[in-house]
């Protein structure tokens, strides 16, 4: 499954530019990106209440379908979808009909029938969220909660609200995403994101053998080595390696990685004093970075996973508010062809 920016743009967007599907940040400019960002803000205030709640999605079904294990997504999707009122519905994809060789269009179609408003997709395959929202359940919001090395929106997104709430804006930010770039889907959102957002210089530093094949086309610099990388930057944001997505001897050990290009108190010095830290967890700690740090008072991973709640929130309640206007739309279209 491919998925190109004009096809993704044509099937997230409404008519009239209405986010109706969360597929990937290609073909969103920076105006809709923008409003996302400012929509999650005003919900980061729903988690301070007592009563932890809204009303913008009650009586509509939310429903995980979660093909790959994320523990944290799932739970933060989760927590969004109540936050908004929403009914939640848990696929367990192992005991589920698709184990017992129902196909993935049957299982979404009969979910579909039991008036499902959104599903919450994750799946090793890219573009799988795109194939739903396009070919199987168009009708469905879909909320692409990361496919394959495909894209992950929503964590790219969480990850540019915690940077502007530090940075106030990303004119003039040098960003760089450390490790390993080649197995990525957040990297390569995150790339997207700090491009069209403005950001003056985004890096990614990493081994050549955990890099893509001609990356600087997603619109980023290379560095392979950690001193010169970091280097002024406002921003250093770490991903976790990916050992289980990794094919052959891609490393020569963690202990080398560690020492090479693990984040710590001495290689952090190097950029910025304000630089602020990220991760989007999990964290192995010792490998990408050293707890000092991660613990460390530039840290912000912690606001990232706060976050995380407030820009699921954002995208799901948009999404259905497209879909809600589009119904609305088709319906009033069909009364004037009658009339």
């Amino acid at each position: 499954m491919t998925v190109n920016a004009a096809a993704a743009h044509h099937l997230q967007l409404t008519r009239d530019g209405q986010l109706r599907h969360f597929l990937t940040l290609d073909g969103l400019g920076r105006a809709l990106l923008t409003d996302i960002l400012d929509t999650a803000d005003s919900f980061i205030e729903v988690g301070e209440r007592t009563i932890k709640k809204v009303p913008l999605l009650r009586g509509r079904t939310v429903a995980n379908l979660f093909f790959e294990p994320s523990t944290r997504t799932r739970s933060t999707f989760e927590l969004a979808a109540k936050r908004l009122s929403a009914d939640v519905l848990n696929l367990d994809i192992n005991t589920s009909a698709t184990s017992k060789g129902e196909s993935l269009s049957d299982t979404l179609l009969n979910l579909e029938a039991m008036a499902s408003d959104m599903f919450v997709v994750r799946h090793a395959q890219s573009g799988a969220a795109h194939f739903i929202a396009e070919s199987v359940t168009p009708g469905v919001a879909i909320i692409n909660a990361g496919d394959g090395r495909h894209a992950h929106p929503t964590q790219a997104m969480l990850d540019m609200l915690t940077i502007r709430q530090n940075k106030g804006t990303f004119e003039g930010l040098k960003v760089a995403i450390v490790g390993d770039i080649l197995h990525s889907r957040v990297a390569r959102s995150q790339i997207r994101a700090l491009n069209e957002l403005g950001a003056e210089q985004v890096r990614v530093i990493a081994p050549g053998t955990l890099l893509p094949r001609d990356v600087e086309s997603l619109g980023c610099t290379v560095e392979y080595d950690m001193a010169k990388g970091m280097k002024d930057l406002d921003v250093v944001i770490m991903l976790r390696l990916q050992k289980e997505r990794m094919e052959g001897a891609l490393l020569p050990s963690e202990r080398e990685f560690y020492r090479l290009y693990g984040l710590s108190q001495e290689k952090l010095a190097l950029a910025h004093p304000e630089c602020i830290v990220m991760h989007p967890g999990p964290i192995n700690r010792g490998v990408e970075i050293e707890s000092a740090v991660a613990d460390g008072p530039q840290s912000v991973i912690l606001s990232q996973v706060t976050n995380g709640i407030a820009i699921r929130m954002a995208v799901m309640s948009m999404a259905m508010g497209g879909q809600v206007a589009e119904r609305q739309q088709k319906r009033s279209t069909r009364k004037g062809d009658q009339s």
